[in-house]
């Protein structure tokens, strides 16, 4: 009863929260369209308008370098290309900024995908180096097109702006600006504050992980750098009409520092910290008189400095202050596990997984050699052997993230041998690794994660918060709900991941890849460092996906875990398969006579039930 009830008033936090929060953002909408009638003087307006713009050029950074964690300095030249071409078209065909917003915003992703398919190809730094070398071509180009863009001269006369066919004035420029940096920052929040969000999260912790999820890598990572094109370019329309008259030095590498500087200051993985970074520097530096002449040499003192002193921004220390001081009147709360008294898992459209000739070597040695066993539906196959063995190694290949050099792997009928990691787990691969992967996230947020190619959602649904969207959340968050209660982590669901206990840890991995629905289940030494209780507790939920109909193929060292689970036992010695049998059978093999139980080859191994309650 104490548990619905808690749980309702959650519920009910979280409504109540999800209401005020756009209330609250109307109402900061409305304050600033209505400051000029307010009696904000011109020169404040124009103030607030820059800060705006390079808000919105800032935000495109933040969704790069601090969710995606890849870092750009091509971010001035999308502002340009909107600049440019609002400029060029206001000139000679079109003035109306709703169709240019749109036509910029366009160019501004174009600029995004083509400039990152290469940096991001290459991998490493190279997309920093390709956004710098984008950023450097701005003049040339500009110079190329003299006809079109004034060249280094610059483009005068650009007119004012049209809504509808009538000219804006001050004051309209102005509101109109305001709104649609407030729609841009909505659907910015409402895209990090979901799954999309989260996949980003797991990417920036590990490149890892996120494959072995499902997530395409270099994929995720193009289309966030490909849509934080568009706020710069919808800043760059706006900075073309504010004084009628664009040049080239307007977006050089000095406009690339500061707006790498206000992500850092205000916070780089924060939504409205952006607001924070672009304030103080439109209020601080940028009106200073005499920084000019030393801007480059300020800007690198300062990066160096926040980069050291504000790790996380303004944005994160103020997060943390915050996350203190609720700590500090929540009660404390046990993190350890209230596993129920029957586990039990909905049936499992579990796959045979078919593991043929497999070999492996690394230069002239020699890890696997013609391995070959299966994993049926609705039994646990326990791959056992000596360290040095090649148990991890042959996870590695199933997984994708090792190619073998002969033999194959496949799930039912489809062949998924040398498919990258990400196919790999899309076809129905999931596994848990040695030491748990956890990004730094909350229980829950962790085990949706792995619901990206479960349950298809896609980005423009998830900005507009379309109804497929909710739909799709409420799904997962019953699948998800569900799962947690099977492992016991229902009471801290919205705690951080990264501060459970290690065994818990292991029973939130594997929550994590059940979410993912697979067709076989890879665990890799699951039971490591985990006491007597905690094994017991691990062992009743793996024999729940196993009578679910799970197909489970178990890496393990624990062999009284093994003799307790295994349906059969794989032992694997010097990369070969030496014998395929029952635990019972297995236990009589010298091999693990000698390597697991400490016995002589002639001795029986005595049988034990240590995991087995």
């Amino acid at each position: 009863m104490t548990t619905t009830a808690t749980t309702a008033d959650r519920t009910s936090k979280l409504l109540s929260m999800s209401l005020l929060r756009p209330l609250i953002w109307v109402g900061i909408t409305v304050l600033f369209v209505l400051a000029p009638k307010l009696g904000v003087s011109a020169s404040d307006i124009r103030t607030l308008t820059l800060i705006a713009l390079l808000a919105l050029v800032v935000s495109g950074l933040n969704l790069s370098f601090g969710y995606a964690g890849e870092l750009s300095f091509a971010q001035p030249a999308m502002y340009a290309i909107g600049a440019y071409v609002t400029a060029t078209l206001a000139l000679n065909w079109v003035n109306d900024i709703l169709l240019l917003l749109i036509i910029s915003a366009a160019a501004g992703f174009a600029l995004g995908l083509i400039s990152g398919i290469p940096g991001l190809r290459l991998g490493g730094w190279m997309l920093a180096i390709t956004s710098l070398y984008i950023l450097l071509l701005v003049p040339d180009v500009v110079s190329a097109l003299k006809k079109w863009t004034g060249g280094f001269q610059g483009l005068s006369g650009i007119p004012l702006p049209k809504l509808f066919g009538h000219e804006l004035t001050t004051n309209g420029y102005f509101v109109m600006l305001v709104i649609v940096t407030s729609v841009w920052f909505a659907l910015f929040r409402n895209l990090i504050m979901s799954r999309t969000g989260n996949t980003l999260s797991v990417l920036r912790q590990s490149p890892v992980l996120a494959s072995s999820l499902g997530i395409s890598v270099y994929g995720t990572k193009l289309k966030a750098y490909a849509i934080a094109g568009i706020p710069a370019a919808l800043a760059g329309t706006f900075f073309a009409f504010l004084d009628g008259f664009i040049a080239p030095e307007q977006f050089g590498i000095q406009y690339g520092i500061i707006t790498l500087a206000a992500a850092i200051l205000g916070g780089a993985r924060s939504v409205y910290g952006v607001f924070i970074g672009a304030t103080l520097m439109q209020l601080g530096p940028l009106q200073t008189g005499f920084f000019g002449d030393y801007a480059f040499i300020a800007y690198g003192v300062f990066l160096l400095v926040a980069g050291v002193a504000l790790q996380r921004g303004i944005a994160g220390v103020f997060n943390d202050a915050v996350a203190r001081v609720k700590a500090r009147r929540k009660p404390e709360e046990s993190l350890e596990v209230d596993l129920p008294s029957d586990v039990a898992f909905p049936p499992m459209h579990a796959e045979k997984l078919d593991i043929s000739g497999v070999s492996k070597h690394f230069g002239g040695i020699s890890a696997l050699s013609n391995v070959t066993f299966a994993v049926e539906p609705g039994e646990v196959v326990a791959l056992i052997g000596p360290n040095g063995s090649g148990k991890t190694t042959l996870l590695n290949i199933v997984s994708g993230y090792y190619k073998s050099n002969q033999g194959s792997v496949t799930i039912g009928d489809r062949d998924i041998t040398g498919m990258a990691t990400h196919k790999i787990s899309r076809a129905g691969i999931a596994r848990t690794f040695q030491t748990p992967n956890i990004p730094a996230m909350s229980v829950r947020q962790v085990v949706e994660s792995a619901r990206t190619n479960v349950t298809k959602v896609s980005v423009i649904e998830t900005m507009l918060r379309l109804p497929r969207y909710h739909k799709v959340v409420k799904a997962d968050k019953e699948v998800v709900d569900s799962l947690l209660a099977a492992v016991g982590l229902t009471k801290v669901a919205d705690e951080n991941a990264q501060a459970l206990p290690l065994g818990t840890r292991r029973l939130l991995e594997l929550a994590r890849s059940l979410a993912a629905e697979p067709a076989v289940l890879l665990l890799d030494e699951v039971a490591s460092g985990l006491d007597d209780e905690e094994i017991k507790e691990l062992s009743r939920i793996i024999r729940a996906v196993r009578d679910s109909g799970g197909s489970v193929l178990l890496v393990e060292h624990n062999f009284s875990l093994v003799r307790a689970l295994a349906d059969r036992v794989v032992v694997l010695s010097r990369g070969e398969v030496v014998v395929v049998e029952t635990p019972e059978a297995a236990a009589r093999h010298p091999e693990v006579l000698e390597h697991y139980l400490g016995q002589p080859a002639s001795t029986v191994a005595p049988a034990t039930d240590g995991a087995s309650s």
